[in-house]
């Protein structure tokens, strides 16, 4: 009896691409049962791909988004350094929006990402640029 291409191949949803995506999603969901972002304290979200970042201030008692910052807005699409340091110029720029729409303290949402490499220099240059967590 001969093999089909069908018998070799990995089951659906197998592969380290979906495993991946699936852990960071039941994270994500798991982190989201805990913060809820409010009027006077509303909740960071992160978002990262391979390329970009983005960051949104959310009231979720609203639904209404207080701000937001991303590397792919055109002041710092060319922003000079490697991702880390463009997470940093977001972190800074979320934290100056922040300011103007009158937040000082936010909630940390890291999306289910682990909290080093891009998302710590976010979260730390938005500590220094005047919001506490």
């Amino acid at each position: 009896m001969a093999e089909t291409t069908a018998t070799k191949r990995k089951p659906i949803g197998k592969d380290i691409s979906t495993r991946r995506r699936v852990s960071r999603n039941r994270r994500h969901f798991r982190l989201r049962k805990k913060i809820s972002g409010t009027a006077e304290r509303p909740r960071l979200v992160v978002n990262r791909s391979s390329r970009h970042m983005a960051v949104q201030l959310i009231d979720d008692e609203a639904g209404h988004t207080l701000a937001a910052a991303s590397t792919i807005e055109s002041a710092l699409r060319g922003a000079e350094g490697d991702k880390k340091a463009r997470a940093a110029k977001v972190g800074e720029l979320i934290a100056e929006r922040a300011k103007a729409a009158g937040v000082t303290t936010v909630v940390f949402d890291r999306g289910g990402y682990e909290y080093h490499g891009r998302i710590a220099a976010l979260a730390d240059a938005a500590r220094e640029g005047g919001l506490e967590f």
